[in-house]
């Protein structure tokens, strides 16, 4: 299983955001912005090559991102409810998110098989999220739906007033 870590609270930032293997060494990096609809951010392997991006499509009845990996749309994911606790699914590729999104502690599947795992650690240069995937190749995917669950995690209450301004205009 390979181990990716981000310091905590870049993946919803409007920065550049490096991502790293357990040695330190960057294999990753995030670029993009967030906050109206239309606006992405986007995945590069340290050479430049583009693995991944995802675009936010909707803030009607909630946000929505596509997911791309590549240039190829290969998802869309929305999230179905929030009680007990949340649950997002991706179109398409069936997976789903589900665990303690607050607390940075959830799991993704496809059906039985874990996709990935997301958790925190302290090490000594700070705070960081820590994704465990098991199919390497998913990595670039896994990381652009932890920057989505990082944005809404932190900016709940943004969505709830665009979604209320938007309900009550129309």
């Amino acid at each position: 299983m390979a181990e990716f870590f981000i310091q905590e609270r870049q993946l919803s930032r409007v920065t550049r955001t490096i991502v790293k293997d357990s040695q330190g060494k960057s294999l990753f990096l995030l670029v993009g912005r967030w906050g109206t609809k239309g606006d992405a951010l986007s995945l590069y392997k340290m050479s430049g090559e583009l693995v991944a991006s995802i675009k936010q499509v909707s803030f009607t009845f909630g946000t929505r991102f596509e997911i791309y990996q590549g240039f190829d749309k290969v998802g869309t994911l929305k999230k179905i409810f929030n009680w007990p606790g949340d649950f997002y699914y991706i179109r398409q590729l069936h997976w789903t998110v589900q665990g303690n999104i607050h607390q940075h502690q959830y799991a993704i599947h496809h059906f039985n098989r874990l996709v990935m795992e997301m958790d925190k650690t302290t090490l000594l240069t700070g705070d960081y999220y820590v994704l465990n995937i098991p199919i390497v190749e998913e990595a670039p995917l896994c990381i652009c739906i932890a920057a989505i669950m990082d944005y809404w995690l932190y900016n709940r209450k943004k969505d709830k007033i665009n979604y209320q301004l938007n309900f009550t205009t129309h």
